[in-house]
């Protein structure tokens, strides 16, 4: 539903770009926001939590991505949610917040009261309603959403304060080496139009080098590495939150769900489990079944595509996804696994914490396995596209890039 101009909300969620080291082999079959979590594109998480936002006008993706490699994509979900979704591709890189400034005439072309801002790599239940509520209770420009972790972890996130009562931001560091807190930004914002005018005053102060290096307590924060970056490259948390915070311009919500960031394989198999786990509240019917007879059994959350074939012995769960027009044989176990497009898993093989990459195909007797953790280099087992398991050959805790064929067993190796 959309009201009217002065209710109107855009989303904009920040897709990156193309590089995708860290999720290699699986970013060179596709870009990294379109890699299936739970049965639907990364991005499709975030996109479909969007919709419950009341009066959304409009939802941008910006990104470095070619825009070919998301048209498909961005047509079918327009048509899907009955809401404009529209990819936008930045020239060069331009900052979390530059990118959102340099398309600030199309983001302000319905004249939107808020904007949420969304990184698409974050995996949480996005409790987006919720959070704009407070945000027009707090009166402030911004409202990040918080959550607590482990102190052990905290350092490798934005650690902030806030205060208790108010909930206003008092205090953010960006990966501090220092302890600071156990609250974390997780990368999901509403702000007022204004943060445009905050943007573009970090890009004019940035232009004039010499207002930059007179003091005032904004460029004291920046090191002269900082300094050197271009005018126009902004970034959100250390250029606009940490100067930001304690001027009762920015306030916080604490989500108490799940939340997690997915920038390695084992996270997304990790955050896959997550949003199973999320459907069986939200949309249970999306969800497999079977009773072990007439069709295979399922334990636990299960996605299993309409096009995908399991024979009726196979034991498929907990945590399993399966994508379009996978062959799963008579007595095979799957185990927290996700399974891409138009594999086969033949007769009694098993596949236990680990990702199966397009087309590739797993023979007879053999087993493909990992320890299952999500942090590790090697925590789960990947087939890139088009690998070739032979028939009673084991893989374990193993990465292997595209179009290879394994005759041997493998451990602990990565093979190229």
């Amino acid at each position: 539903m959309i009201g009217t101009s002065a209710e109107k909300v855009v989303a904009v969620i920040m897709v990156g770009g193309p590089k995708g080291n860290r999720f290699r082999p699986l970013s060179l079959h596709l870009p990294k926001p379109l890699f299936p979590l739970a049965g639907h594109p990364m991005i499709h998480h975030p996109i479909t939590a969007c919709k419950r936002i009341p009066n959304l006008a409009q939802i941008y993706l910006i990104g470095l991505f070619e825009e070919r490699e998301f048209a498909l994509y961005v047509s079918a979900i327009s048509n899907e949610l009955k809401v404009p979704v529209r990819y936008l591709r930045e020239d060069k890189p331009h900052g979390s917040a530059g990118g959102l400034y340099n398309f600030k005439n199309l983001i302000m072309e319905d004249n939107p009261s808020e904007i949420v801002l969304l990184n698409f790599d974050v995996c949480c239940s996005f409790p987006l309603p919720n959070m704009l509520e407070a945000h027009k209770k707090y009166g402030g420009m911004g409202t990040l959403l918080v959550i607590k972790v482990s102190a052990e972890s905290a350092n490798l996130f934005g650690e902030l304060v806030a205060d208790p009562i108010t909930k206003e931001l008092l205090h953010y560091t960006e990966k501090p080496e220092t302890f600071v807190s156990n609250e974390i930004n997780c990368g999901v914002y509403v702000f007022t139009p204004h943060i445009f005018t905050v943007i573009e005053d970090v890009i004019m102060r940035r232009k004039d080098k010499a207002n930059v290096l007179s003091a005032s307590s904004f460029e004291d924060i920046q090191s002269a590495k900082d300094r050197s970056l271009p005018p126009e490259f902004v970034r959100l948390d250390q250029d606009i939150l940490t100067p930001l915070a304690g001027k009762k311009q920015l306030y916080t919500y604490e989500t108490l769900d799940f939340w997690e960031q997915i920038k390695t394989p084992g996270m997304s198999l990790k955050c896959s489990s997550l949003y199973l786990s999320h459907l069986r509240f939200t949309s249970p019917q999306l969800l497999a079944n079977g009773n072990g007879t007439t069709s295979a059994t399922i334990v636990g959350d299960v996605y299993v595509h309409p096009s995908a074939k399991i024979h009726s012995t196979a034991k498929i769960g907990p945590n399993v996804s399966i994508s379009a027009n996978a062959r799963v044989g008579a007595g095979v176990r799957l185990i927290n696994c996700i399974i891409l497009d138009d594999v086969v898993i033949k007769e009694n093989a098993i596949v236990v914490h680990s990702i199966v990459g397009w087309r590739s195909s797993i023979g007879k007797w053999s087993t493909v396995q990992a320890v299952g953790d999500y942090n590790a280099k090697l925590g789960i087992t990947i087939l890139g596209e088009a690998v070739t398991v032979d028939d009673e050959v084991v893989v374990t805790n193993s990465i292997v890039l595209p179009n290879e064929t394994l005759s041997v067993s493998v451990q602990d190796e990565i093979i190229l």
